[in-house]
């Protein structure tokens, strides 16, 4: 490859994506971060896609040994894919083949256009993906990078409501994942004031909210509850704590309704998400906005079609599925100068609505939020669910802990068997408890499972993403 080649398409495709940054210096108005390009009008977004593609597959083709690989392996060349309806031509790209070119040129793959060159003159960080199987994909960043995502992430923040004034208490531990370090690098950038509670007890966080009185609270769902239960066995109320907004990200949340009532009911406090992928940064992705948890408003998460394209395929035909219609998540990521992707297969099921919203966005909305990846799907005796449901049916049954799990085995019979255990928290009996969430579970997925009911603070705690899930048929 020429590197008068790879340098002309690098200098042309960062020139065009600073460009487009408009309102990177601070908010174009009271509502949005960048109301020319959160309100453009669907045949602008388009166009703005269809101009960066042009620029983007070039630089792909002379910067990735990977996708220039695949091209030739197609039979295409950049100008095959000039816009956004070309982009059928390029077959979806999954996990299995990163982790292959990684697994064959280790130790960062050839995926990204991020060399050891850039990584000694501007590079910045490095983050893995956060899956609980396989080999972790690692991405390399720069500091233009950085600018992009400081931009990115203050237009979500913006929408979730944040505002210099506040503070945020930020309870995440900073390992090498994207969703902690985006978010307080453009709380940095809005001037809105970030507070770490990583590496910290329980404890000492809730004494942290009472004494600081931050505003916002950020971390992940089940961290949310355990620090509300633990203020109230410190004898403090969250409900009636500095906390007005409760900010998640990393497990579902929002679309969960019986989760979301537990969320704020303890602690008063309005729930938004932020939902995001490594492979789609420098951008977080999905997030809610001021009407998308009003009573009566569908749960919804807003994508940056500007920054991204975003489809929906069917996960066994990879064929497009129709608006409205359920699919997974594919994103084809144009707002990098390290890692962006073409047609990449996050996984996540939803449908998309690409109305206007109430809130005067206009970039399409996954309804509903984001229920779980293709690779969670649970598949017990042909019935299909996600980790999620159960979740949902656990959490809506009074005396029922904030902990739980579940075990999939195969008994001497060859049958499938699923057992939920729960915390019991209240005086109820607990075979009476057994029996609502064995219904419960039963009323959403058509299928009866076994029930224990265990004592409080029996089931573990989790600093990161909490694993619920334990299927052991593939040790019989």
């Amino acid at each position: 490859v020429s590197q008068d080649k790879k340098q002309l398409t690098r200098q042309r495709w960062l020139a065009l994506l600073e460009s487009q940054r408009i309102d990177f210096d601070g908010p174009g108005s009271e509502e949005f971060w960048s109301p020319a390009r959160d309100c453009a009008s669907r045949d602008e977004l388009r166009a703005l896609q269809d101009a960066k593609l042009k620029v983007l597959t070039p630089f792909l083709y002379e910067n990735s040994d990977f996708y220039r690989r695949r091209f030739d392996a197609l039979g295409l060349t950049p100008s095959d894919i000039q816009s956004v309806d070309d982009l059928s031509q390029w077959p979806p790209v999954d996990k299995k083949e990163m982790v292959e070119d990684l697994m064959a040129n280790p130790p960062w793959g050839t995926y990204t256009t991020h060399d050891d060159a850039l990584w000694n003159e501007r590079g910045w960080s490095l983050f893995a993906t956060s899956g609980t199987t396989g080999l972790p994909r690692v991405f390399r960043y720069s500091t233009f990078d950085l600018a992009q995502w400081r931009w990115a992430n203050a237009r979500a923040l913006w929408s979730l409501g944040a505002r210099p004034g506040e503070s945020v208490f930020l309870v995440v531990g900073f390992g090498p994942h994207v969703w902690a370090w985006g978010v307080s690098q453009a709380l940095a950038h809005m001037g809105v004031p970030c507070l770490s509670g990583g590496g910290m007890t329980a404890e000492m966080r809730c004494n942290i909210i009472e004494r600081y009185r931050p505003t916002v609270l950020a971390t992940l769902p089940s961290q949310l509850l355990r620090l509300g239960r633990v203020m109230q066995d410190m004898g403090m109320d969250p409900a009636k704590s500095s906390i007005k907004t409760l900010f998640t990200g990393g497990e579902p949340a929002t679309g969960v309704s019986s989760t979301r009532a537990r969320l704020e009911d303890l602690w008063g406090a309005r729930l938004v998400e932020f939902y995001g992928c490594t492979e789609a940064a420098p951008h977080c992705g999905g997030y809610s906005c001021p009407t998308s948890s009003l009573p009566g408003e569908p749960v919804h998460a807003h994508l940056m079609e500007d920054l991204q394209v975003w489809e929906l395929i069917d996960p066994d035909t990879q064929e497009p599925v129709a608006e409205g219609q359920r699919g997974i998540t594919v994103c084809t990521n144009m707002n990098s100068e390290s890692s962006s992707q073409l047609r990449f297969i996050v996984g996540d099921y939803t449908t998309f609505d690409s109305s206007p919203c109430a809130c005067g966005r206009t970039h399409v909305r996954a309804m509903g939020g984001f229920c779980g990846r293709a690779d969670d799907l649970i598949n017990l005796r042909g019935l299909k669910f996600y980790p999620s449901v159960i979740e949902e049916a656990v959490r809506a049954v009074a005396g029922v802990g904030d902990e739980f799990d579940v075990r999939i085995e195969t008994r001497e019979s060859g049958i499938d068997v699923m057992t939920v255990r729960v915390e019991h928290v209240d005086h109820e009996s607990p075979d009476a408890v057994a029996l609502a969430v064995a219904n419960a579970v039963q009323t959403r997925i058509e299928a009866r499972c076994e029930v224990q009911v265990i004592a409080p603070d029996t089931l573990p705690k989790t600093e990161f993403k909490a694993k619920r899930i334990f299927d052991h048929r593939d040790q019989v």
